[in-house]
Formats: structure tokens, C-alpha cells, sequence
């Protein structure tokens, strides 16, 4: 059963630098690196030590507040160093891989399964972290039933990676996957996939939603407000595609498999194209094989509107299905407030002149192209966000706190991915994402 979505409101944003599509297998990372700060309010208790050598599949920390949900190692290997930071928060734990090591065998779980063995086998497998919730954007709580599972199988962002090529092969993992999640909802999966023959529509067990329009058309916040709207008191879970395809793998060989293909991309890369990895991976595995174009660039985790900075010697993010290389913009123009712009993009019509070339592509730096000040009321934001909810008035409600306000104007189903493009749009250059978090942190810790 397909529904269709049409939304009129939002931005394309096409840079230089997208991905061709052929896969290369990149250089084997000499190690790999796991960061707790990468899921959100879990707060790690260890079961490993330095020196420790693990199986691909073994558990190396467990969330303190719900010992259920467990974090294994994604390769075979030696812990050769625990990272810790202020008040000894633990902030990397880095695995010398092994790859000829051996993986930990939890057996194959049989179609027909209940929805508890389903439940236990996710939890034990490792693969619960990839399965999200909202509201609060965090690792679901195993404890409570969703309403309802949403999947975007439609990438709209700049660069993004092409999810029907990525994850070309992988149909019997993502049914697998479905069909095993559609027995802990009654509300059913529902996946978003563009126009075109997609590779999630074939799947049985899923709902699926033709969706139309420019990004953010492929979030799947935007699934979620047009389909199903979170209320007080409801939960739903939000799983990414290539995520989905390690959970259906877990459910079929008994294995954790921490493979992903990844675009890498950005007009800082000589040769832009797709590279089979690992999640913790070394940066320089993948981005050094491509070919870095100059020697100040900034180097991103994942998507460029969404993603975290890493240097050249970081790794991959746990989430990260990106990498993206742009020039660092930390030079200003004289005037460039005063003169007409052609080389950016911008929505008004005022000295700018993207609109008149909507399908040209744009070699963009970091730089903010302005200081951050109080929010200047333009109504650029209400152009580019497609949800039933008010942008600015949400966003001055997390700032000052106000957690009734929050919940009138509909923070339960928000996630600051939601705001990315009205960040990227702000005149005032206020951190949308990061005032979202927080607004969802103070919820979380005053609600629950």
C-alpha cells in the first residue's frame, strides 16, 4: 500500500563534489574508535578493560540506567586505549582491529519469531542503539511499545548518499529487518521513498509513502508530521536504512556486521565516489584515498548540514553513512554585504541571484557570512520548514525553558535534524540544532 506526500516547503541545496556512484574498498582502519558521546544521554558502564581482546559481536559497555541495552565491539580486536576527559567521562574507546579475528555467533532467528525473542535478539545482538525514539531523539526505551516505526528510504539532503545504490543486494536483509520490527508495533513500519522505483518497494510488511517536494522531503521528521503526529504520552521509533540492513543481517546469519558504504564527497575531494568501511573507522582510511584537494578544510561526519566535525586523525561517527570535505571559510569578503551575490545561495531575491539558477551547483565554504545576533524575524524560516509547527517560536521556547510552551507547539516530535536547513538559513546565525538538543535535554530531564 503506497500514500502519497507532497510538501512545497523547503530548499535543495546541490554542491560540488557529489559522490559517482562505484564502490572501492577502502584501506583497512589500523583501529577503530567507539564514542559514547555518539548516543545521546547514555551514560556508559564498562565491562571490558585495556589489554581486553574481543570477539567481533562482544559487549563493551552497557547503558547504566538500562542495562538491557548493549554496545558491542564492531570487529574482532585488543582495547588498546579508553580515552577520558573532564571528570572522567569516557569519551573514546579505540579497538586495534584484528580482521581475521572471529565473530561472535548469536544463531539465526527464525521468521516466524515472537515479538519478545525478536525484542531479546536486538538487545543481545547489539543492534537496539541503531533503533531510535521520539520524542527526545535518543536510543528507544526497550520498555515501551511505539506506536508506530517510521524509515526514510529517501536521502533529500546536499550530497547525500543514493540509498537504492548503496544498499543494492541487501533486499533479503531489509525484509528480514521489517518483518521483525512489524511485530513490535501495531501501528505498522511506514518507509518514504521518492517518486521513482525504490528498493523499499518491494518490501512486504511496510507501509510505504511516495514523497514529493525539495529537503527536507527526506527526513523522516517529515514523514512523521504528515503521517502520524507525536501527542503527549506517544513514542515512535526511527530506524536509518542502512542501520535497518544491519539489523536484518543480525536476524539471519546470528552476526554483527559494522560494514557500511559511505559517499564520500565535497569539492575538496579530487575523486568523490563511494567506499565500503567500517563504523570507527580512521578518517584518513577513506578521505586520503579519495584525495584531498588543499591543506585547510574541514572534514565532517556525516551529513554537511547535520554531521560533527572530525580532524584528519578522528573516526567515522557510530551514525555517520557520510563523509564530506569543504573548504574551511575562514576568510571574509570587504563588503560582501553590500554587493551583489552570485556564487551563494539564498532564498531572497534581494543582491542574490540563486533563484534564477535553481539547478546550478555551488562550491560552498563554513564561513557563517555574518556575526551571531538576536533573532531578526524575516520569515525565511516558515519557507523552508514543512512541519505543522512554528520554527521560531519553538526555538525561543527551548532558549528560555519553557517547557509548557515546548509542548504546545509540538516538541514531542521534533529532532534537531528537523532544523538543520532553517539553521542553515538563519540571517542571525543562531545554532538551531544545538538549541533543539538542549530544549529536548531539559524536557527529558524535567518529564521524562
Amino acid at each position: 500500500m503506497s500514500k502519497d506526500i507532497r510538501i512545497k516547503k523547503g530548499l535543495d541545496i546541490r554542491l560540488v563534489g557529489e559522490a559517482e556512484k562505484t564502490i572501492s574498498e577502502a584501506p583497512r582502519s589500523r583501529t577503530i574508535t567507539i564514542r559514547p558521546s555518539d548516543f545521546h544521554l547514555i551514560t556508559p558502564k564498562m565491562v571490558v578493560k585495556e589489554g581486553a581482546t574481543l570477539q567481533a559481536g562482544d559487549v563493551i559497555f552497557y547503558s547504566k540506567s538500562q542495562e538491557e541495552i548493549k554496545f558491542v565491539s564492531p570487529v574482532a580486536g585488543t582495547i588498546t586505549e579508553i580515552k577520558r576527559g573532564a571528570r572522567r567521562v569516557i569519551t573514546d574507546i579505540v579497538i586495534e582491529a584484528d580482521y581475521a579475528g572471529a565473530t561472535r555467533d548469536f544463531g539465526a532467528l527464525g521468521a516466524s519469531a515472537s515479538a519478545e525473542a525478536v525484542k531479546a535478539r536486538l538487545l543481545e545482538g547489539g543492534v537496539w542503539p541503531f533503533i531510535k525514539q521520539r520524542p527526545y531523539d535518543v536510543v528507544a526505551n526497550p520498555t515501551v511499545t511505539p506506536k508506530a516505526i517510521f524509515i526514510s528510504g529517501l536521502n533529500t539532503g546536499p550530497l547525500a548518499a543514493d540509498l537504492d545504490f548503496v544498499l543494492a543486494g541487501k533486499e533479503a536483509h531489509l525484509q528480514a529487518a521489517v518483518s521483525a520490527l512489524a511485530t513490535l508495533t501495531s501501528g505498522g513500519v511506514h518507509v518514504s521513498i521518492g517518486a521513482s522505483s525504490s528498493i523499499f518497494s518491494g518490501l512486504k510488511d511496510v507501509v510505504t509513502h511516495t514523497v514529493k517536494g525539495p529537503h527536507p522531503a527526506g527526513n523522516v521528521g517529515t514523514l512523521i508530521n504528515k503521517t502520524s503526529p507525536i501527542n503527549k504520552g506517544e513514542t515512535v521509533w526511527t530506524i536509518a536504512a542502512q542501520d535497518l540492513a544491519i539489523i536484518g543481517e543480525l536476524l539471519l546469519t546470528g552476526k554483527f556486521s559494522a560494514q557500511r558504504v559511505i559517499s564520500v564527497s565535497g569539492s575538496s575531494i579530487k575523486a568523490p565516489k563511494y567506499y565500503k568501511t567500517m563504523i570507527g573507522a580512521e578518517v584518513s582510511t577513506f578521505a586520503y584515498a579519495a584525495g584531498v584537494e588543499g591543506d585547510n578544510n574541514r572534514f565532517i561526519s556525516g551529513n554537511v548540514l547535520t554531521g560533527s566535525k572530525v580532524s584528519p586523525e578522528g573516526a567515522l561517527g557510530f551514525y555517520a553513512t557520510e563523509f564530506v570535505a569543504i573548504p574551511e571559510g575562514d576568510d571574509y569578503e570587504f563588503f560582501g554585504w553590500n554587493k551583489p551575490v552570485f556564487d551563494k545561495i539564498s532564498p531572497s531575491r534581494a543582491l542574490t541571484f540563486s533563484w534564477m539558477q535553481p539547478n546550478k551547483k555551488y562550491d560552498l565554504d563554513t564561513n557563517t557570512n555574518g556575526e551571531h545576533r538576536a533573532f531578526v524575524v524575516t520569515g525565511n524560516y516558515e519557507e523552508v520548514f514543512p512541519l505543522d509547527i512554528y520554527p521560531m517560536q519553538i526555538l525561543k521556547a527551548c532558549m528560555v525553558e519553557d517547557l509548557d510552551e515546548m509542548e504546545a507547539l509540538g516538541m514531542y516530535e521534533v529532532a534537531p535534524e528537523d532544523f538543520a536547513l532553517t539553521e542553515f538559513m538563519c540571517v542571525s546565525k543562531q545554532p538551531h540544532q544545538e538549541i533543539i538538543r538542549k530544549g529536548l535535554d531539559v524536557m527529558y530531564k524535567e518529564i521524562g
